[in-house]
């Protein structure tokens, strides 16, 4: 039996990046509980850069599980049934010896309270029957278990071994019952994990998920400076706010899958993949975002259209009002744009609303959903929306 993490003492809270000491924080696909930080895993790219606790390797506990599920639950962003939750996302790997008393315990508290809200844990480590026995014991929520996967055999960028998570995404499978397993294909790095080699294996894994997402590099300002500090080859010339992945990099792969039919599919979006796997429409409201529906499948295409509801202009502007939005929303068939709100205040409407909610302020670009400038698409860059 693993022993739970020990809880930080108010003492050592000074040395603690402010931005981590709030537990709850909205993330694009949900409702983020991170009060546990710390990991051992060392992967280069790892966001914990950004919060200056890249060196914080044990995992400590910055409350009891009872307050923390107490401040999610009463959080002013969460609503019952609608509100997706991501477990340990930020500053931890979930599923560490130490951490996975506390995310089934989570589970275990979110379920006895009938919630049937999305629950996202993601990990890329070790997950045995014993696991998949307690997540299939969950009756109310629905949890998606989405096992990162990269394929990248550079220690210095990636020091566990991608065995481990295939290994898991396998047991995953196998004894899945009440929650669904999605295969994360990710960072994808150009000259790194981008081979016709790399792009087969991860096909040949889909096999063993019930849908599969891909992304790229999440390439900041902090982790170049890391990659510089530790002799690691930077990946691309400059940072950017979003995501870089070449477009041809995903043509070659989106072509690889639908060579063998794409069973099951893949999704260029988080929320996509994990709707489809519960049978669900999109949560997110990407179905406005055409271009992200290529590679899905029919019957998913119907289910998000007939869930995609453009929302009424005074409730919009109501919500946007209220929140502190600084403008009128302009509103089109693909989402609300609104400036003066930040993400936590547009996630909320968005899950509100399950309609795309944008920052005027830092436009999508057609065919570049979440897509950064670097990584330029064919399709006409100018267009927005």
């Amino acid at each position: 039996m693993a022993h739970a993490v020990s809880i930080i003492q108010s003492t050592q809270l000074d040395g603690i990046n402010p931005s981590l000491r709030d537990p709850v924080e909205y993330r694009k696909s949900g409702l983020s509980l991170n009060h546990i930080i710390g990991c051992p895993l060392d992967c280069s790219y790892c966001v914990r850069h950004l919060f200056g606790n890249f060196d914080q390797r044990r995992p400590q506990a910055l409350m009891t599980d009872e307050e923390a599920f107490r401040r999610l639950v009463t959080h002013q962003f969460f609503q019952p049934h609608i509100t997706p939750i991501q477990l340990f996302n930020r500053a931890t790997d979930p599923m560490l010896p130490e951490v996975k008393p506390h995310t089934h315990n989570i589970l275990r508290l979110l379920d006895a309270q009938e919630l049937t809200n999305h629950v996202l844990v993601i990990t890329r480590w070790k997950v045995s029957k014993e696991d998949c026995d307690q997540f299939n014991a969950l009756k109310h929520i629905k949890l998606s278990i989405l096992v990162t996967y990269s394929g990248i055999e550079d220690t210095k960028i990636e020091p566990i071994k991608s065995s481990i998570a295939e290994k898991s995404l396998k047991t995953l499978y196998a004894n899945a019952e009440r929650y669904k397993v999605v295969l994360y294909w990710r960072p994808i790095i150009p000259g790194i994990n981008d081979t016709d080699v790399h792009i087969e294996k991860a096909r040949a894994l889909s096999a063993h998920a019930h849908a599969t997402v891909f992304s790229g590099l999440f390439y900041r300002n902090e982790i170049a400076a890391f990659y510089r500090e530790n002799g690691i080859a930077e990946p691309y010339v400059n940072t950017a706010r979003r995501k870089l992945l070449p477009l041809d990099a995903e043509q070659r792969l989106l072509s690889t899958f639908n060579q063998y039919g794409s069973q099951p599919p893949i999704f260029r979006k988080t929320s996509c993949g994990v709707a489809y796997a519960h049978h669900l429409a999109d949560y997110n409201g990407h179905y406005g975002i055409t271009e992200l529906c290529d590679t899905c499948p029919p019957l998913q295409v119907a289910r998000c259209k007939s869930a995609c509801k453009r929302p009424d202009r005074s409730h919009v502007e109501q919500l946007c009002t209220q929140l502190g939005a600084t403008n009128s929303p302009e509103m089109t068939a693909r989402a609300i744009v609104v400036r003066g709100l930040d993400e936590q205040r547009r996630y909320y409407i968005q899950h509100t609303l399950g309609f795309q909610v944008h920052d005027a302020d830092k436009p999508h670009h057609y065919g570049r959903h979440g897509r950064a400038e670097a990584a330029r698409s064919t399709i006409d860059v100018d267009q927005q929306y």
